[in-house]
């Protein structure tokens, strides 16, 4: 009985216990609240350009790489700044003689054979060295400061190549989404117009061709709208990739293209005011020279002499049977210079005129990157220019192509036009639209292109 009592006051305070710690709704664990969020939709994110870029230029693994290839470059410099260091090492040497020298003395008419030598040695010590005076080592840091200064512009160019990508992505989504709003507009005219059209028809005020041809307006424009939606989908995949951000991840973006429409009426960039000194190809062309200059200095080095200290500090024994029984070890020591001084090698000529030649094709090259960029800017300014005229004749054209619509929908209820004058007006209309926005668009493409080819980084972007 008193067993049976004590087990029944453990289980009381266990049971007391569980509905103190235990949430008395099934919603409050832990557990259960995040099965729930997990099965949640995920929440858009709104982003605007400037936050796409800054998103990519942290997250892009391009970017990541770019800027490890630059730690790369100073790991580089700091291992070849250890060459000025004294380098120690422990050495041990041991030899089998397996046939001893043999010397023979002449001693008052006999000769006498005596073997020289033991049959085991061994060596042991500490051995350093110290360069005093090695230009080849000189040359090669200056060679990886100017490693380091490539590989950083080599990093801005990738990150210029990234801004220009993402800004064009954006601007693609944008499109994207206004040629779909346009057309699912037009889509819905067309379905009020059928059922116009269609009401008449059962009143029997208009032709059965009337019906005919409304029903198939509605009917062609259905597949656009679906290639549209799917454009988008895909222009913002495109972005999000260009992010670094997981397809899974739901983005929003802000705004529209009409809303660049007053910086295409503000662009006014005078072509004499073009500076292309912060190209990055022209960077990077002049860097490799400036390298190439190092490597020939480099290479010059292979005719002066090289002069370096050592120290040797030794024990050495010889004889026979184990190194650690019946042997006497001797300390040996020494401090000296070494001198190399080169007399001739023919292939230190070959690879000096090697880097010669290279300097000579960089030279012709860069004459050549930058017609290809004067070129490219006249382009691109001339893309500039005539859509910047386009998008004020386009939105011109809107307005005429609303007011054509009006009248043709006027005239086709008092009985006085065509279903065909009514579908062409919808058409004009919806081309006129979709044409605004093709020019804004293609207005801030080329000035991308531009703003890339001038070099300006990720904090110059937007200027005018």
């Amino acid at each position: 009985m008193m067993l049976k009592s004590k087990k029944r006051k453990w289980l009381a305070g266990i049971l007391v216990c569980a509905h103190i710690f235990i949430p008395a709704n099934a919603e409050e664990i832990p557990g259960r609240q995040a099965v729930v969020d997990q099965n949640a939709a995920p929440e858009k994110v709104r982003v605007s350009l400037e936050q796409a870029i800054h998103i990519a230029l942290s997250d892009n693994p391009t970017i990541i790489v770019a800027g490890q290839e630059i730690e790369l470059k100073k790991t580089a410099k700091k291992e070849a700044l250890s060459g000025l260091l004294p380098a120690a090492e422990l050495v041990g040497t041991y030899s089998r003689t397996l046939k001893k020298q043999t010397m023979v003395m002449d001693f008052q008419g006999q000769s006498t054979t005596i073997k020289m030598g033991t049959d085991n040695s061994y060596s042991g010590g500490l051995s350093v060295s110290l360069p005093v005076f090695a230009p080849a080592l000189y040359r090669s840091i200056h060679l990886t400061e100017a490693d380091i200064a490539l590989a950083v512009e080599k990093s801005r160019a990738s990150k210029l190549d990234l801004v220009n990508q993402v800004t064009k992505a954006y601007y693609q989504v944008l499109l994207t989404q206004d040629s779909y709003e346009v057309l699912q507009k037009s889509y819905a005219q067309a379905e009020a117009n059928f059922n116009v059209v269609n009401e008449k028809y059962k009143l029997g005020s208009v032709s059965e061709y009337d019906k005919i041809r409304a029903d198939v307006q509605v009917r062609s424009l259905k597949p656009n709208v679906v290639s549209a939606r799917n454009g988008i989908n895909l222009a913002r995949l495109q972005l999000k990739v260009l992010m670094g951000l997981d397809k899974d991840t739901e983005i929003e973006i802000e705004g529209n293209l009409k809303d660049y429409e007053v910086e295409v009426y503000e662009r006014q960039i005078a072509s004499g005011s073009l500076d292309i000194t912060n190209n990055s190809d022209l960077k990077q062309l002049d860097l490799n020279v400036d390298l190439l200059k190092k490597n020939l200095r480099l290479q010059k080095t292979n005719f002066m002499p090289v002069l370096g200290a050592m120290y040797s500090y030794q024990y050495t024994s010889l004889g026979d049977g184990s190194p650690f029984r019946n042997f006497n070890w001797n300390p040996y020591s020494y401090i000296g210079l070494n001198l190399s001084i080169p007399l001739f090698k023919g292939s230190n000529f070959t690879k000096m005129r090697q880097v010669k030649i290279q300097m000579e094709q960089l030279n012709e090259t860069r004459i050549h990157t930058e017609r290809m960029l004067y070129m490219q800017m006249s382009s691109y300014l001339d893309n500039m220019s005539a859509s910047s005229e386009q998008v004020a004749s386009n939105r011109e054209s809107i307005f005429q192509a609303e007011k054509g619509r009006m009248i043709a929908r006027k005239r086709y209820e008092v009985g006085k036009g065509t279903i065909l004058e009514l579908n062409d007006s919808e058409v004009a209309l919806t081309q006129a639209q979709l044409t605004y926005n093709q020019s804004i668009y293609d207005y801030l493409v080329a000035k991308s292109d531009l703003e890339k080819v001038l070099g300006r980084d990720d904090n110059n972007y937007g200027n005018k």
